[in-house]
């Protein structure tokens, strides 16, 4: 977990990037409900997979105390906009890779928010030896994929006709990863 805040500044809108906190269970659970409704790049619909106030705050409290799993907000003018989790494993095999997503609030969008939470996501996991971060992208979000490879994400595979959108045509659905793996004799690739 990132210890504290971080400030951040772009086109003339504050934003702060910190851990999630147990009080802030009740936003979480209403900003995620609310990004579910605003785009199709999310996996669920508005009201699919729900997760209440209490859900968030298990998640938190779950999310605290592991080391392989973090959970922060983005706030503007002390308000959460978005967040971002990275969650690990407990299998000693799997325990060297998180799996990462975002959301942030259409409002939102093009203040370099979703770049933040990534970019912090990415600091916390190199510092606590996290190998190998997965994610997934659905075809056509095209500027999240921009964004992720300039972050050292690289595609590992695609899940062909993977979600059904509004429109009625299925898209695919990309798998990428970012790893920081220092290179061994007895690595495999």
């Amino acid at each position: 977990m990132i210890g504290n805040s971080k400030e951040y500044h772009y086109a003339n809108l504050c934003h702060i990037i910190r851990p999630a906190i147990e009080e802030d269970a009740k936003s979480l659970s209403v900003v995620r409900l609310q990004a579910d409704g605003e785009t199709e790049n999310l996996d669920r619909e508005k009201g699919e997979a729900y997760i209440s106030e209490s859900g968030f705050k298990q998640i938190i409290k779950d999310d605290t105390v592991s080391m392989n799993n973090l959970l922060l907000v983005a706030e503007v003018n002390q308000t959460i906009v978005g967040f971002s989790r990275c969650q690990g494993n407990k299998l000693k095999r799997s325990s060297h890779r998180v799996d990462f997503g975002l959301c942030v609030l259409k409002e939102y969008w093009g203040y370099k928010i979703g770049k933040n939470l990534l970019r912090e996501s990415i600091d916390w996991a190199d510092s606590n030896g996290i190998k190998k971060i997965t994610l997934k992208v659905l075809e056509t979000n095209e500027k999240a994929i921009m964004l992720y490879k300039k972050h050292g994400f690289e595609e590992e595979g695609v899940l062909k006709r993977d979600k059904v959108l509004s429109d009625g045509n299925y898209y695919h659905t990309i798998l990428m990863a970012r790893f920081n793996i220092v290179e061994h004799a007895n690595t495999k690739k």
